[in-house]
């Protein structure tokens, strides 16, 4: 089947739509999906940049939501005509996943970050030569093929077009806090970077039942919205420093929890500096940046932990469904963070992503798609 997708010929290139993809034929627990939209994320532009790489030419996006077209004769909980959000692949049969922990799944980086699909065949292809795909889906696609592991159903009244970002951007920063972090009610956080991912983290934070919860950033008008979004305070880092302002607003001690979603080394530095006696700092980032810290003095003397989350600890098909009832509730409102292009403007929407003009760009794939009243 010839398909449209928008493809990165090799590392920098910018996006170019092209009509004469061949997309992988269905297997039998596979679903054949007609995209509707996809979010950007920065995980993209990292690939599409070279910080990381899943072999050129290839087709990006890894927050699509659409419409299942065609299922395998295996599937079981799918049938043509439903909504999905899609997100990362785990095979569900090795220790990690029978634990409940798919985002371990020992074979994590071979299924969504190999640029194949999981037995090693090629997803996508242009003129009989292998293209790589993302998270054995890739997202800027009019169509795709992803194993109904990759798919979350979600209700048919709710606006495709939103959820896509809800599949990665979104589960990221809030399962950081919700499933990794955990904080208790009365306790406190900061998130620096403003992002889809750190609004996320942040909003989890109220959630929680945090009694402080502050954003920084250097970008005001981003600000101005986590406060809308339910921040306590903001900190804007180009005009003070971060670290005092924090402690300042928690009587001196620093927060409990800290995340960072910005990659930047003193960003990253800052947040496990602004850590409370015992607090832990979460550094999620996609970057090629390093850290260096002492051991001892930053961390063992005030027993500060700093740890590593792989997409929220998230298990898609609990997670997603979770966040769409906090939607549902007003208690998560990331459409504000969103701003529709179409699928020809992906150029744009991405510069505008790097740029922090757009916080989460959505390419509108399908633009016959009309919401159920």
């Amino acid at each position: 089947m010839k398909i449209k997708a928008a493809v990165v010929d090799k590392v920098n290139d910018p996006f170019v739509i092209k009509d004469d993809i061949e997309l992988a034929e269905m297997g039998p627990t596979d679903l054949q999906v007609k995209l509707v939209a996809s979010g950007i994320c920065h995980s993209d532009e990292a690939i599409r940049k070279g910080d990381a790489s899943l072999g050129y030419p290839v087709i990006l996006g890894h927050e699509g939501s659409g419409i299942v077209e065609k299922v395998g004769p295996q599937v079981k909980n799918f049938k043509v005509g439903d909504h999905i959000v899609m997100s990362f692949y785990a095979d569900g049969t090795c220790d990690n996943c029978l634990k409940g922990m798919p985002t371990k799944c020992r074979n994590y980086a071979d299924y969504n970050l190999s640029g194949t699909r999981p037995d090693g065949s090629d997803h996508f292809q242009e003129n009989g030569h292998h293209v790589s795909d993302m998270f054995d889906q890739s997202s800027f696609t009019t169509h795709t093929v992803i194993d109904q592991r990759n798919a979350v159903k979600v209700d048919k009244d709710l606006d495709l077009r939103r959820l896509g970002p809800l599949g990665c951007g979104y589960v990221t920063g809030s399962g950081t806090v919700l499933n990794s972090l955990q904080p208790r009610p009365g306790q406190t956080i900061a998130v620096f970077g403003t992002g889809a991912v750190g609004l996320a983290a942040m909003m989890a934070g109220k959630i929680s039942g945090c009694t402080e919860v502050i954003a920084v950033d250097i970008v005001d008008s981003r600000l101005s919205l986590a406060k809308e979004l339910g921040a306590t305070h903001t900190i804007n880092s180009k005009n003070e420093d971060p670290v005092a302002a924090i402690k300042k607003l928690t009587h001196g001690y620093g927060v409990d929890f800290t995340v960072d979603t910005t990659g930047v080394e003193p960003v990253m530095i800052s947040a496990i500096q602004a850590l409370a006696q015992g607090g832990t700092a979460a550094l999620i980032a996609v970057t090629a940046k390093n850290i260096t810290i002492s051991s001892w003095n930053d961390l063992c003397v005030d027993d500060k932990k700093v740890i590593g989350v792989n997409m929220g600890d998230a298990i898609p098909q609990v997670d997603v469904p979770r966040l769409i009832d906090f939607y549902k509730h007003g208690m998560f409102p990331f459409e504000k963070t969103e701003k529709f292009y179409k699928f020809d403007q992906i150029n744009e929407a991405n510069a505008d992503s790097v740029s922090g003009k757009t916080i989460k760009p959505v390419l509108i794939i399908d633009e016959d798609y009309q919401p159920e009243a």
